[in-house]
């Protein structure tokens, strides 16, 4: 270089400079083109941010997450002090400050739904929390991050174990209003996903209006879940948990994120084959929950595509799976379904042979051996599916004149009832998971029997109805009743 006069020295040095910054932008774009697909940091302008989003994003740069990090140690500071108003909004700042981690929005979530809800006793003021935890992930967690599979499997979660398990004093509580709320939108029943569609009336037109501006369901997906997975109960918080987590199935990029998904698909379809019928009882105006029988195969196959995918949990999975068929087998024939519990026994011998022989009978199984574990079985859900299968064959025994046999099953269902609610009186348990009045259950098993499109056939209801005329007479009374009004579903009320 010191050849070179100071004019083409500086000559050589600009076109190295301007070589350097070529590379080095192009270096540059790469790298950020990486940050953003690993979702290390956000490029692209927020797309209809609040002003106060807007503003931290641009100016704070850097130390939103340094400032971020001290509203946490503040927040875990109030929750302490029982302050949860001053938390809510602490965690209202913390997610505006970084909107695009998944995490701020889950654990902001969790603490409002589990952690502050269960401060409260009054079941009213729980829900006011759960509600908002939901809301936190359903309405800006998933606008700032539409693609995030974390924020879909925690919305999923919050509905399938917050408000549909029993763990919670208050569960009935949540059901009860989230039942409600549904109904009022959908109407009972299976919603009518043509109105949804293509809603005619101005009532219908606001009812969607609701579904999707407040409750953030769309109605396409709505019918293509139930279509792969149903016939699904709207009214029920599984079936929004298997909505949310088929959503969060399809934004899936990873094998882990999909294994996460289809995790919470067959756990909510267990509990959807469970309890996924919903029934309202209207002499003592309570919501009562039975087995939908009606998705046991899509249930087996959920249950078959993730023990096919996760290798690490397919033992777990699989012994979960077993326990599916075998419930299967017996609810299917204590609802007088005998062919289809054969049916289940037959895969269960196939799949599991070296648990269950090739030479038990449907009979053996059924009555022997499964009696004796409905006897000391303790979950609420499984209990009341099998009262409420032994009350069926009870009547469906007294529908064909044999009173014998239907004293027999009406005496074992009263025998389970007993044996449960006596290990539950007294405890902590007594007012979380009692079963319904062993009176209510019978009411609601005979207005299903009773009932004029899927009931008994005609000559069977009307022997039945001989052997109980009252009950039947009332029973009757109410299907008159809901035949004589109108069809279309109530207009809503104002969201919640």
């Amino acid at each position: 270089m010191n050849s070179l006069s100071p004019r083409a020295y500086k000559l050589v040095l600009g076109i190295l400079i301007v070589a350097l910054l070529g590379v080095s932008s192009f270096s540059q774009h790469r790298l950020n083109g990486l940050r953003r697909d690993l979702g290390l940091t956000r490029l692209e302008p927020l797309q209809n941010a609040p002003p106060l989003l807007a503003v931290s994003s641009v100016v704070l740069g850097g130390f939103r997450g340094l400032i971020s990090n001290i509203l946490w140690v503040r927040l875990m500071e109030l929750q302490e002090q029982d302050k949860f108003f001053e938390m809510a909004q602490l965690a209202n700042w913390i997610t505006k400050l970084q909107p695009h981690i998944a995490t701020v929005w889950t654990v902001q979530a969790w603490n409002m739904s589990y952690n502050i809800s269960v401060k409260f006793s009054e079941p009213a003021d729980r829900w006011l929390w759960v509600q908002r935890g939901i809301q936190l992930l359903r309405d800006e967690g998933l606008k700032y991050n539409p693609n995030n599979v974390d924020i879909y499997r925690e919305l999923a979660w919050h509905f399938q174990h917050k408000m549909g398990h029993n763990l919670d004093d208050a569960h009935l509580f949540y059901k009860s209003v989230w039942a409600t709320q549904m109904q009022n939108i959908l109407g009972g029943g299976r919603p009518d996903f043509e109105e949804l569609l293509n809603p005619q009336t101005e009532d219908a037109k606001q009812r969607v209006k609701i579904l999707r501006e407040f409750y953030k369901l769309d109605p396409a997906i709505m019918r293509t879940v139930d279509e792969l997975y149903g016939p699904l109960e709207w009214r029920l918080p599984e079936s929004h948990a298997i909505y949310w987590a088929y959503l969060g199935k399809i934004n899936a990029k990873t094998k882990d994120q999909l294994i996460k998904l289809r995790r919470v698909l067959y756990q909510s379809m267990f509990l959807a084959f469970h309890r996924g019928k919903l029934t309202r009882n209207n002499a003592n105006n309570t919501v009562e929950f039975g087995p939908n029988l009606e998705i046991a195969e899509k249930t087996d196959a959920t249950f078959r595509e993730a023990m096919a995918e996760d290798e690490e949990m397919r033992e777990h999975i699989g012994r979960a799976h077993k326990n599916f068929l075998l419930d299967c087998v017996y609810y299917f024939f204590t609802h007088n379904r005998i062919s289809q519990a054969q049916h289940w026994l037959d895969i269960v011998k196939r799949d599991y042979p070296r648990d269950y022989p090739a030479d038990m009978t449907l009979e053996q199984y059924a009555i022997r051996i499964r009696l004796q574990d409905d006897v000391d079985e303790t979950d609420q859900n499984r209990v009341t599916a099998h009262i409420r299968g032994l009350l069926t064959q009870s009547y469906v025994n007294l529908a064909r004149d044999d009173e014998d046999q239907a004293a027999g099953y009406a005496a074992l269902a009263r025998a389970i009832w007993n044996s449960y609610m006596s290990k539950i009186v007294g405890g902590a348990s007594e007012k979380r998971v009692p079963l319904f009045p062993l009176e209510s259950i019978k009411r609601d098993v005979v207005r299903e029997l009773l009932n004029p499109e899927t009931g008994l056939i005609d000559e069977m209801a009307a022997v039945l109805r001989t052997k109980i005329p009252e009950l039947a007479a009332e029973i009757d009374a109410e299907y008159a009743g809901e035949a004589a009004a109108t069809n279309a579903p109530p207009a809503a009320p104002p969201p919640p």
